[in-house]
Formats: C-alpha cells, sequence, structure tokens
C-alpha cells in the first residue's frame, strides 16, 4: 500500500455557509477539508458544488462515521460509499477519527471513547486494515477529546496511537484542541503527548475552540485560544512538514474571520520553525 507524502499547507474546512466565497473568489488557501458524510450521495447540489469547489482547491475527506472502534467491525456498505467518494474526489488523504458511534446499527453521532488495553488496540487495528484494503489507500485518523478514562487502560494515548500507526501503516491527524481539552481534563501533560507522538506519523494537525465549564468540552464554536496557540507552537517545533486547517462547526463566522485566524497559524508556524532551527 502507497504512503502518504508530506504536503505543508494551511486549510479551511469548506461548510455551506462558504461555498459561494469559494466558489467566486480565489481564497487564499491551499486546501480544504471535507466533511465525507455531508458528500455521500447519488447526486444534487452538494456533491456539484464540491466538483466546481475541487476544480479550484486540493481536497482532503475527514469522516465521521467510520466507528472505527466498534467491536462489531465495520459497516462494509458504508466503506462501498466512501470508496465511491474516494474515487470521485481525489483526495490528499482520508480521515476519521479514533472512536466508536454507535452499535446495531445505531449511530449515536457522538465520538465515543475506546479503552486503551491490548484488546482494543487488536480490535481497532483489524478494523483499520479492513478499512484501507476497501479504500486502497491508507488513512490518517485523529485522537480523540475525552471526558473519561476506562479503569482497564494499560497504555497512554499516544502510546496506544503510536502502537496503531506501526501496525497498520496508517497516519495521524493531531487535533491540538483535543490534546489540550484531554490534558485539562484528565491532568495529564499535553507536552508529554506531544513528545509521545512518533513526528513520521504525522500529516495532519486541526485547530478548533472549546468551551469551558467544570470540564472542557470540545465544541468548535469558538476561536482557538492562547493556550491551545502556545501548544501548537510547540507542536510546529516537531511537526516541520505537515498541514494545518482551521477547524469551526457551530456559531461559524464569514470566512474573512477564519482566514485571519488561518494566517495566525502561518505566523505561529512560521516562528516555531525559526525557533527550531
Amino acid at each position: 500500500m502507497s504512503s502518504i507524502p508530506n504536503f505543508v499547507g494551511f486549510g479551511l474546512g469548506l461548510r455551506k455557509q462558504h461555498y459561494a466565497d469559494f466558489l467566486n473568489r480565489d481564497v487564499p488557501v491551499d486546501f480544504i477539508e471535507i466533511i465525507s458524510e455531508n458528500y455521500m450521495v447519488d447526486g444534487g447540489r452538494p456533491l456539484a458544488t464540491l466538483d466546481a469547489i475541487r476544480a479550484k482547491y486540493p481536497v482532503v475527506m475527514h469522516g465521521v462515521s467510520m466507528s472505527i472502534g466498534s467491536a462489531q467491525g465495520l459497516d462494509r456498505a458504508y466503506l462501498l460509499r466512501l470508496k465511491q467518494l474516494v474515487d470521485r474526489v481525489s483526495p490528499l488523504w482520508v480521515s476519521d477519527h479514533l472512536c466508536w458511534t454507535g452499535v446495531d446499527g445505531h449511530n449515536s453521532h457522538d465520538l465515543l471513547p475506546v479503552p486503551y488495553t491490548q484488546e482494543s488496540l487488536d480490535m481497532v487495528c483489524a478494523n483499520i486494515m479492513q478499512a484501507q484494503e476497501i479504500l486502497g489507500r491508507p488513512m490518517l485518523f485523529e485522537n480523540p477529546s475525552s471526558y473519561l478514562t476506562f479503569p482497564d487502560d494499560v497504555m497512554t494515548e499516544w502510546e496506544f496511537m503510536a502502537a496503531m500507526c506501526r501496525r497498520t501503516g496508517c497516519y495521524l491527524l493531531l487535533d491540538i484542541n483535543n490534546v489540550f481539552v484531554s490534558a485539562t481534563n484528565h491532568g495529564f501533560s499535553a507536552a508529554e503527548y506531544l513528545a509521545g507522538i512518533p513526528v513520521e506519523y504525522v500529516r495532519q494537525v486541526h485547530l478548533a475552540g472549546h468551551t469551558q465549564g467544570e470540564i472542557l468540552i470540545d465544541t468548535h464554536d469558538q476561536p482557538v485560544c492562547d493556550a491551545v496557540w502556545d501548544l501548537y507552537a510547540q507542536g510546529c517545533a516537531r511537526f516541520t512538514q505537515v498541514a494545518t486547517m482551521i477547524e469551526r462547526d457551530d456559531d461559524i463566522p464569514p470566512l474573512d474571520d477564519l482566514l485571519a485566524e488561518l494566517a495566525l497559524a502561518r505566523n505561529w508556524a512560521a516562528h516555531a520553525g525559526k525557533v527550531a532551527a
């Protein structure tokens, strides 16, 4: 199976509020990211719009329903529909989340955590191998935001993900906000997390906002906060050959607001690169 080459650039998620901007303007992004499930349809306006936009910008696909952590195995029909979209779009890469999303055909529409045990690792790796075989390419998987842990865990999240990559040949989408959220909620070191992720497996970075209460919730409805920017700078010092994306899924602002935030990411990455050099 082929590898995924490094792609250095800065992009945004494609949301319907910004369709007209991407169709009618030259938006200064290096790529766009789509939610795969929004376009896994037989036709209609979403696909037509995507065809027009992908003629202008490189595309990556990001899924939310593969349920790679499902003990029941993967939905083959879902994978075949996803393969159809992959063949149509020819994305730079395809990603999903290290999570499970439902049981007995019911989709919870939540990204639910997996235990970090050997049994869980074996199951996740078997599912990844099946998905990659059907898609005919390696995938990226995103670290989750988490709000609970399992008493039977025998490894850290970063150890689990590193082992997962070594066994399956998959890669990582490193969500910096999720690292910060989980580290804050569970009291571990975000810096230790970043140090434990093998550089050679990271191909993309997500930046997003969260909501603060008794615990932090990964809501994607806020700008990136200062603490996450600081953690991103630490990450940039290690992960220098990756794509970075601002992710916003609710309370979506005008495109120019997101472009201003993306410009901050470019500046942080450039500064971190100078410091590392």
